[in-house]
C-alpha cells in the first residue's frame, strides 16, 4: 500500500481531504477502509441526528464506523479510485486511473438506504450529478414519490 504518500488536508469538495504527494499507478490499493464493525441498527442508534458520519456499508446489516486515512476520502461524481471488499470482508480503496501528485482522491459513495431528505455533492466534476446518491437510490426515491403523488389525499380518500 501506498499509505506514506498520502496527506490529509483542506480540501475545496468537503472540509478535508485526502491528497497524493507522488504519481499513483492505475490498480493500486491505497489504504483500508478501517474501524469498528457495527450493525446498521448500531450505527443509526449511534449517530441519529448527527449530520457527519463515516459509514461504510459492507453487507446489507453491517457497517465500518471508518477511521484512519480512507474516512477522509471524499465524493467525486468522476472519481479516481474506487473501493474493492476482499474474501475476509476488508475493504481497500484502489485507484482506477493513473494519479497525479497533489491530486486529492476521490471515490464514488453511492449512498443508499438513507432516511435524509438530500446528499448534496459539491465534487465540482463536469458531469456531478449534484447528489452523492446512487443511482439505484434515486429510482427508488423516485418510485417512492410517484406513488405518493398517486395516492388521492383529503377526506374523501379513505372512501
Amino acid at each position: 500500500m501506498v499509505l506514506s504518500s498520502l496527506v490529509i488536508r483542506s480540501s475545496s469538495i468537503h472540509a478535508a481531504g485526502c491528497y497524493t504527494t507522488r504519481p499513483i499507478r492505475k490498480g493500486v490499493r491505497l489504504c483500508e477502509y478501517d474501524g469498528a464493525r457495527l450493525s446498521k441498527a448500531e450505527a443509526d442508534a449511534r449517530y441519529e441526528g448527527r449530520p457527519v458520519t463515516y459509514l461504510f456499508t459492507c453487507t446489507p446489516d453491517t457497517v465500518i464506523d471508518g477511521f484512519g486515512t480512507a474516512m477522509f476520502l471524499n465524493h467525486s461524481c468522476d472519481p479516481n479510485c474506487e473501493t474493492e471488499q476482499d474474501e475476509d470482508g476488508r475493504v481497500f480503496i484502489c485507484s482506477i486511473r493513473e494519479i497525479a501528485a497533489g491530486e486529492e482522491l476521490t471515490y464514488e459513495y453511492n449512498l443508499h438506504d438513507s432516511d435524509e431528505d438530500g446528499a448534496d455533492c459539491y465534487c465540482q466534476a463536469a458531469a456531478c450529478r449534484g447528489t452523492m446518491f446512487s443511482d439505484r437510490e434515486l429510482r427508488r426515491r423516485a418510485r417512492i414519490a410517484r406513488r405518493s403523488a398517486a395516492k388521492p389525499e383529503g377526506p374523501m380518500a379513505a372512501g
